[in-house]
């Protein structure tokens, strides 16, 4: 094998690595703080079953622009592991949040028509849309 083809094979290789690790750190940001919002408390209600969620929605929904082009691994710091996840065609997946108690909160987690938080990843691990269901009204004292 000649000198110079091992060469430009192994300087082509370190191209391409080196575009694969600027691009892939160049993807999304790190999520700032989200001024009011109590994530201890969100992440300590799987499911929304204690429903303590509810009183965060406000705050979520009024910074969702902080939420576009975040990380998946950063939305799991703030907002804990989502309670169901959707995998779809070219890498995209979907995270769901409950906000409010429903059928989910009944043995074995069944899927709920319970307003949820979706935040939608596109291929490169992004937040490409951020949805929120409206919540139900509470009972009134």
């Amino acid at each position: 094998m000649p000198k110079s083809f091992v060469s430009a094979k192994y300087l082509f290789g370190a191209a391409v690595w080196a575009l694969g690790e600027l691009s892939l750190s160049g993807c999304g940001h790190a999520l700032p703080k989200v001024e009011g919002f109590d994530a201890a408390t969100w992440r300590a209600d799987p499911f929304a079953c204690r429903d303590q969620r509810r009183a965060a929605v406000p705050i979520l929904v009024r910074a969702k622009e902080q939420l576009y082009e975040a990380r998946a691994n950063d939305v799991t710091a703030l907002l804990g592991p989502p309670d169901e996840e959707e995998l779809r065609a070219n890498t995209e997946k979907v995270y769901y949040y409950y906000l409010e108690p429903g059928s989910q909160c009944e043995a074995r987690h069944p899927r709920s028509g319970a307003a949820c938080l979706s935040l939608r990843f596109g291929p490169l691990g992004t937040v490409t849309e951020v949805l929120a269901d409206p919540l139900k009204p509470t009972a009134q004292p």
